[in-house]
């Protein structure tokens, strides 16, 4: 038999990995297996609530990694559709959980939503699976600074740039994972070369415009670098929003190869300067405040 947790467990922050927790203890005491059982698309996407504007914290790589890694045997990926959205809470407990995946103990977190009974309180949900034959396991909400952990304050958090805090809440740094992409070369005639990123995920979130020091993976190498999120307005006209990084001490050609960014903390905002020496001038400083962030966040 399996112990079982269900949700999307956007971000595998804080929250979640106190439910991964209990899952995990609760299969060793039990001597069952222990099992995540999520779903992709996320359901906003596909009911289309604010499908336009939601942005995923993970790829469903990065959760799968993030939930393996974390210990638990088995991952499950349900598909999400219009016609699974019908399914109610009991059905989807007696026809998934019990009878396709094996499941006798359900683990639910503070904020835990199955089926179309998706007001139900925790106690509510620990009722209706008593009826099919589940034991439950109730686990309670997680905070940050007195600031509950959830996915939805995470995604504010990067909106307004807190990368420092937004990877309190996940556990880890932030990423973006892409391909390295050709641009207009400008960064190179002005001593910053950049690798300019196309997401592999397009509803990925990206963190608010602005310049970061980041953390470079690239070519099996761990650098440190600069990343400017935004419309370059200083030698551009267009609104077209970009992700390019000068990587520090490095000048290798890497176009159409991976490269993952991860977020250590925020420089400063986009600005437009009035002069492309003014840019190279701040760009020069923002290298040096990013070597000191860079070397301060290892010694953490």
């Amino acid at each position: 038999m399996v112990v079982a947790a269900t949700g999307f467990f956007d971000g595998v922050h804080a929250g979640h990995r106190a439910v991964l927790q209990v899952l995990k203890d609760t299969a060793r005491e039990e001597g069952e297996e222990s099992a995540v059982i999520t779903f992709w698309p996320h359901p906003r996407n596909v009911l289309q609530q604010d499908a336009s504007t939601f942005r995923l914290l993970n790829t469903l790589e990065e959760k799968k990694a993030l939930i393996r890694n974390f210990g638990i045997d088995r991952f499950h990926v349900i598909p999400f559709t219009r016609d699974f959205s019908r399914l109610d809470t009991a059905g989807f407990m007696k026809e998934y959980l019990v009878d396709r995946f094996h499941v006798d103990t359900l683990i639910i977190g503070y904020d835990h939503r199955l089926g179309r009974s998706s007001t139900a309180s925790r106690e509510e949900l620990a009722a209706i699976a008593s009826t099919v034959g589940l034991r439950t396991r109730i686990v309670e909400e997680v905070h940050c600074d007195e600031r509950k952990v959830s996915s939805t304050q995470i995604r504010n958090l990067l909106s307004a740039g807190d990368v420092v805090t937004a990877a309190q809440m996940l556990g880890y740094r932030y990423s973006l994972l892409g391909v390295v992409v050709s641009g207009n070369m400008l960064g190179r005639t002005m001593g910053f070369p950049t690798a300019n990123m196309q997401l592999y995920e397009p509803l990925k979130m990206v963190p608010a415009d602005g310049v970061y020091a980041v953390n470079v993976d690239v070519l099996g190498q761990r650098r440190g670098g600069i990343c400017n999120i935004g419309t370059r307005p200083t030698v551009s006209e267009g609104n077209a929003r970009t992700i390019e990084t000068n990587i520090f001490d490095f000048n290798e050609n890497i176009y159409g190869l991976d490269i993952r960014i991860e977020f250590v903390a925020r420089i400063r905002d986009e600005h437009r300067f009035a002069s492309l020496d003014d840019l190279r001038h701040q760009l020069e400083k923002d290298r040096e405040l990013a070597e000191k962030m860079l070397s301060l966040s290892r010694n953490v």
